[in-house]
């Protein structure tokens, strides 16, 4: 156990359309809580941008802070700094998350303490509208490149972020997911509890509806095959900045509670990973491919970054992004191979003990370097 090691964790509150404590939700929250439940010493500072309760919650052994940007943004800054620079003067490592500015302030107080700095890149940052300022993109790498350790969410991100001459530890810590959620379910029961039709083919997709991830690919492929095949319906859940097409067997469930997304995916036939060979799409890990494989969903994916080397010894079931057609071709394959067979799916209790490794690693070297 490690009682006596104390990390800072800085972040913000608000990321992929979720609230890290109100919902207790994903990667920025789940690898601090295994780290906790190892016995780290685990303090979280998260910055909100929307107006929500101040002060300490405690997620298990985690205790979070959270503190408001506020309307001005710069005053709740300022706090936040100073807040983050009490808390890193009694740490012994700070990790940094959820984009590239608390990359930077993480770096910062790393270098005022002379503590080391594990900056973790859960997408490439520099797609985020921040990141695309040319003073930020350059204190961005310079920050990847010069922090006590890397930890990247794809094998694609990695191999960018050493383009930017990052020579230090980097290691690949893709996303898991909470096995004691995403499991099988009754197919049957999930479609009677959502309200959807039972003797069908249902294909579908929860999370970003969003246009720059492909979504009116998946639009158009139903549209190409509903006429052939008249027992396919599709299923659609999350956000959306489009307008969902209007059609009896297409079904819109609206914004899903993440204990939610189990039962919606366990009533699906084929789950859709639909993205973009863009900044974004060519060095994320969709969180929804661990979560269809763990609810032992057939599974389809755009052949862009992390899905073409996760699925290469299924090629059939990756399709060529924002082609309509290649999509078609897909669903039908997968309609006829019902295949799960997805190997080791992480949780994120594996991943924490990865994490646990490096950060040990870390401080080893650091105290036995002359």
């Amino acid at each position: 156990m490690n009682h006596h090691l104390r990390i800072l964790v800085l972040t913000k509150r608000q990321y992929t359309n979720r609230d890290l404590l109100d919902d207790q939700f994903g990667r920025v929250r789940e690898l601090p809580l295994q780290l906790g439940l190892r016995g780290f010493q685990v303090n979280g500072l998260c910055l909100s941008y929307q107006k929500k309760r101040e002060g300490r919650t405690l997620d298990g052994p985690v205790s979070w802070e959270s503190m408001n940007a506020g309307a001005l943004k710069l005053p709740g800054l300022l706090r936040f700094l100073f807040r983050a620079s009490s808390l890193a003067a009694h740490a012994d490592v700070i990790w940094a998350c959820s984009d590239s500015f608390y990359g930077m302030i993480g770096y910062w107080l790393s270098r005022r303490y002379h503590i080391p700095l594990v900056f973790d890149l859960y997408d490439n940052f520099e797609y985020f509208l921040v990141g695309r300022i040319p003073l930020v993109r350059h204190l961005y790498r310079h920050v990847v490149r010069k922090s006590g350790a890397v930890t990247c969410v794809s094998q694609p991100l990695a191999r960018l972020v050493q383009s930017y001459g990052r020579n230090g530890p980097l290691h690949v810590l893709e996303n898991g997911v909470p096995k004691d959620l995403f499991r099988p379910l009754d197919k049957g029961l999930c479609r009677k509890e959502l309200n959807l039709p039972q003797d069908c083919r249902m294909v579908g997709t929860a999370g970003a509806l969003f246009r720059n991830r492909g979504i009116m690919t998946l639009f158009k492929a139903f549209e190409s095959l509903e006429s052939k095949y008249l027992d396919l319906h599709l299923a659609l859940a999350g956000p959306r900045d489009v307008e969902i097409p209007s059609h009896p067997r297409i079904h819109d469930i609206g914004v899903l509670g993440y204990e939610e997304i189990p039962r919606f995916l366990s009533a699906l036939d084929i789950g859709v990973i639909c993205n973009r060979p863009d900044a974004f799409g060519s060095y994320c890990f969709p969180q929804k491919a661990r979560e269809m494989m763990a609810c032992r969903v057939p599974l389809i994916a755009a052949r862009v970054g992390s899905m073409e080397g996760l699925l290469a010894d299924h090629p059939s079931w990756l399709f060529e992004p924002e082609n309509e057609s290649d999509l078609v071709r897909a669903i039908e394959d997968r309609l006829k191979d019902r295949a799960t067979e997805y190997g080791r799916i992480p949780s994120w209790a594996d991943l924490g003990e990865d994490l646990e490794d490096l950060l040990l690693q870390l401080l080893n070297e650091r105290t036995s370097s002359p």
